[in-house]
């Protein structure tokens, strides 16, 4: 049995945040300063009450609203997550509850960030082929907008909220359909990407929530998400082709083989450096950022829907999904493309 995308589906919450209201609160930022920077022109925002279980439910019925397949025939769910409902229970059990999923399924949550839905793809990959699940429900969520302090311009202009729901489904094929893939780690990078305190290391206190004002003239708090910009696009520059550059020696396929790339939607400066830094043609380069941003794990899937909706994706593509970020975490995979109606 091999593992096949049978079906993506995913959710975007109902309030937004677009560029014409970050440039009435940052006065010194025009509405086409921020567009061309980002290539974000609106981005979706959780609810006060709403949380990364609610917008993955939601992104979960719209998948079985498709009648690809029900609740009932999952046997596993894997969340992506950084913005859990709780620290325990596990936000994926809760899921299974809310969807009415079997009791003899499995659920578990992982915490990554960027790269997620490549890791996720390899673990649902490895569930289906060990014979330990037949389909996988593989969800992305994250609300990053909770971590944002308002008056932090270096990230809140480039992050929205959003959920993805992935069906992989076991298949009986001569050869694998999704992989390669090549991974890689590098924790020394940590500091650059993080909410300091929250965590066991350091618990929220009064002190943690007093916000002050950078030398760029950002506004956080020890309790908002803090970016290096600088170093997070320098170790990108870095990672990401070599990863590429992996991945095609893996597969032993050049670059002109691959049909369609579709990268981590992180901002538009940065991936049109790696596209033109890798010689990638802009017609064989995803772009699905300017409407909802940066989902972080749930990018690349809603990326790939909108390719499949836009039909950039035909039978048999070849396609490559890159993630990065967060961590330091990157992963690469190749995935030859099944159309949903012909995939279960």
């Amino acid at each position: 049995m091999q593992a096949v995308i049978a079906g993506i589906e995913y959710y975007l919450p109902e309030k937004t945040l677009s560029t014409e209201e970050l440039s009435a609160a940052y006065p010194e930022w025009s509405v086409e300063k921020i567009d061309v920077k980002t290539g974000i022109h609106l981005r979706h925002i959780a609810g006060p009450a709403e949380c990364s279980s609610d917008m993955a439910v939601c992104a979960a019925r719209k998948l079985f609203d498709t009648c690809i397949c029900a609740p009932e025939d999952i046997d596993y769910i894997l969340l992506c997550t950084q913005s859990p409902d709780y620290f325990l229970p596990t936000t994926a059990c809760l899921i299974q509850d809310r969807l009415g999923i079997p009791r003899n399924a499995g659920a578990l949550d992982f915490n990554l960030g960027c790269s997620g839905y490549i890791y996720g793809l390899g673990l649902a990959q490895g569930l289906v082929t060990s014979g330990q699940a037949s389909r996988v429900l593989l969800l992305t969520a994250e609300t990053y907008s909770k971590f944002l302090h308002p008056l932090d311009r270096s990230v809140r202009t480039i992050f929205g909220d959003g959920a993805s729901a992935t069906l992989l489904s076991g298949k009986e094929l001569p050869r694998p359909v999704i992989g390669p893939f090549v991974y890689g780690t590098d924790g020394s990078g940590g500091p650059n990407l993080m909410v300091p305190a929250g965590g066991m290391r350091r618990l929220r206190t009064h002190d943690t929530a007093v916000a002050v004002e950078d030398a760029a003239g950002n506004v956080r708090s020890q309790d908002n998400l803090y970016m290096d910009g600088a170093a997070i696009f320098l170790f990108t520059l870095d990672a990401v082709p070599q990863s590429v550059m992996d991945l095609l020696g893996k597969a032993g396929l050049a670059l002109s083989d691959i049909d369609l790339f579709v990268f981590h939607q992180a901002n538009m400066t940065m991936l049109e450096h790696l596209r033109k830094r890798l010689g990638i043609p802009p017609e064989k380069f995803c772009l699905a950022l300017r409407d909802c941003g940066n989902t972080v794990s749930s990018s690349i899937p809603i990326a790939l829907k909108h390719a499949a909706e836009e039909r950039s994706l035909r039978e048999g593509a070849l396609v490559m999904l890159v993630g990065f970020g967060v961590g330091y975490s990157w992963g690469a995979t190749l995935v030859r493309w099944t159309c949903p109606d012909n995939a279960v």
